[in-house]
This record gives structure tokens, C-alpha cells and sequence, in this order.
């Protein structure tokens, strides 16, 4: 049994037109192939080139969006570590730096007060706390006619300064109350601001 059934026969092509190529038509397929190449290696390349641009730009793009929440992250907890130690301050160093400068504002007080209006009897109200260090301002100032009066009603550092007509109040603790509500205000505005 033959298998000549089943293949093709390509002696009917034999008996067509020959083909003939010159060497200019040879050399324009060539060109002709050449440029095809070309072309086809610049578009892949065009497109790789897009493809990398939009890669890099969406790394750029996610890095910077990571940059940015570190950011948030490291400053989110830097001012939280801020709030603690300025509240630790205000709390802890503040009193009793106030209370070592209970004597240089009166001071500076009964200065401007005299100052102002002349050498006049001068009467001083405090605590029970501060009574005892305004009377060793007073021993230190013996040609200055010094009253101190004791009221139960005010804290430490709370005292008035009186000079004749003129009188002028210094209120330590509400000095204190004050910057803790200047800090406190500070990072509740700031909370607001990232939030």
C-alpha cells in the first residue's frame, strides 16, 4: 500500500514563471527588510522605554506617598514627646523656678513703682507661704518704710504691691496656668491642623 495519497505533490509548481532578482531588486528587499527590522526594534523599544517611565514614575510616586506618611508618623510622635516634656516642665521646673523669682519681680515691681512715684511707704500682701521671704526683702531694704500684711486668701506666689496710690498685683500661679494653657492650646491646634 502506497502512502503517495497522502502527501503533496509540488511538481505542478515546477512548471510555473521563473522568478528572476536582480541586484537592485535584491539590494531594495534588503533595504526594504532592514527598515522593517528597524522599525519594529524602535517601537519595542519606544514602548519598553514608555513601559520603565510609568514604572518608575508609579514607584516615584508610591515612595513619595511613603516618605509622606513617615513623615507624618515621625513628626505625629516627635510633638507628642514635645506635649509630655513641656508638660513635665510645666509642671516639675516651673513652680519652683517661679518660686525663686517670687523676689526679683517684686523687686523689679517695687522699682518701677518708686520709680514712678517717688519714695512713699510701701505695703506688701502675700500668703503665709511667701510672708517670710518678703520679710527678708524687707531686712535687706531698711531705709524703704515696708508694711507686709499677711492674707490668708492668696496662694504662693500671689502678692500686691502697694506705693501710695499706685498698687500693681503679681500672680505667679496664673502666670503658670497661663503658659500651660498656651502649650496645651498649641497642640490641640496642631492635632486639628494634621488631623
Amino acid at each position: 500500500m502506497s502512502i503517495a495519497h497522502l502527501l503533496h505533490d509540488f511538481g505542478a509548481l515546477s512548471q510555473g514563471k521563473p522568478v528572476a532578482i536582480t541586484d537592485v531588486s535584491l539590494e531594495e528587499e534588503r533595504l526594504a527588510a532592514f527598515e522593517k527590522g528597524y522599525q519594529a526594534g524602535w517601537d519595542d523599544c519606544v514602548k519598553s522605554q514608555v513601559e520603565d517611565g510609568r514604572r518608575i514614575t508609579a514607584d516615584l510616586v508610591q515612595n513619595l506617598q511613603d516618605i509622606g506618611f513617615t513623615y507624618e508618623e515621625v513628626r505625629a510622635e516627635i510633638m507628642e514627646a514635645m506635649q509630655r516634656l513641656l508638660q513635665q516642665i510645666t509642671e516639675t521646673v516651673l513652680p519652683p523656678l517661679s518660686h525663686a523669682m517670687l523676689v526679683p519681680h517684686v523687686t523689679e515691681i517695687l522699682h518701677d513703682l518708686l520709680e514712678a512715684n517717688g519714695r512713699q511707704p510701701v505695703q506688701l500682701t502675700a500668703g503665709p507661704t511667701d510672708l517670710a521671704i518678703l520679710r527678708r526683702l524687707s531686712a535687706e531694704m531698711p531705709d524703704l518704710a515696708c508694711t507686709l500684711t499677711e492674707d490668708q486668701t492668696l496662694a504662693s506666689g500671689q502678692v500686691f504691691v502697694r506705693l501710695g496710690e499706685s498698687e500693681r498685683a503679681l500672680d505667679m500661679p496664673d502666670v503658670l496656668l497661663r503658659i500651660e494653657h498656651a502649650i496645651s492650646g498649641f497642640f490641640q491646634q496642631n492635632q486639628r491642623i494634621v488631623a
